[in-house]
């Protein structure tokens, strides 16, 4: 068959197109991109876990492909403590400075609170990242937490705090703020 095609003029390796390879093992580890992913995946869902003796936490499989490169460990807006791939974590900070003065004390006071509390690691090769002490004291977490998907980014919660605050969420409520005009 690949004769008949080669006959017609295919040259094997100049037809144009690209091929995308594989780092390391064959179809273990994700495709290599040159440039940024046409798609990104959102992070959602729940998850049970408990940090290990050394304040690791084992982040959900189906988030990891997400996270394979720099990772950003950082304050939570509630308290708890978010992951971010770093792109993201850059990309939302400066959504956040976007309308603010250069000589405004509170964009200072926002760059303090993002920059100064946040910590650039990686994940191990056991899909692991540990947990500064800083962040979990902030976050008041403790052994058992919940990891929760949060569109560009995952939340670590101390596991009770999290159900308390679950129980408190109403989507009528929720709607309502976005139905007002004063709301956000």
């Amino acid at each position: 068959m690949w004769d008949v095609g080669c006959k017609l003029g295919c040259v094997v390796g100049e037809s144009g197109s690209t091929v995308q390879t594989r780092a390391g093992v064959e179809g273990l580890l994700p495709l290599l991109q040159s440039g940024p992913p046409t798609f990104l995946m959102a992070f959602s869902g729940t998850f049970d876990y408990t940090l290990d003796a050394k304040n690791r936490l084992t982040v959900p499989a189906k988030f990891r492909t997400s996270l394979t490169e720099s990772v950003v460990l950082s304050r939570g807006t509630e308290k708890c403590v978010s992951i971010w791939p770093q792109r993201d974590f850059e990309t939302f900070v400066a959504s956040a400075l976007a309308h603010t003065r250069p000589l405004d004390p509170k964009r200072d006071a926002i760059k303090r609170y993002f920059f100064s509390n946040s910590f650039e690691t990686e994940l191990d090769s056991a899909g692991r990242v540990m947990l500064p002490g800083a962040l979990m004291s902030y976050g008041e977490l403790t052994k058992d937490v919940v990891v929760n998907g949060m569109d560009d980014r995952i939340e670590v919660w101390e596991r009770s705090r999290w159900a308390d605050y679950n129980a408190t969420l109403d989507i009528n409520d929720l709607a309502a703020l976005f139905a007002d005009p004063s709301g956000p």
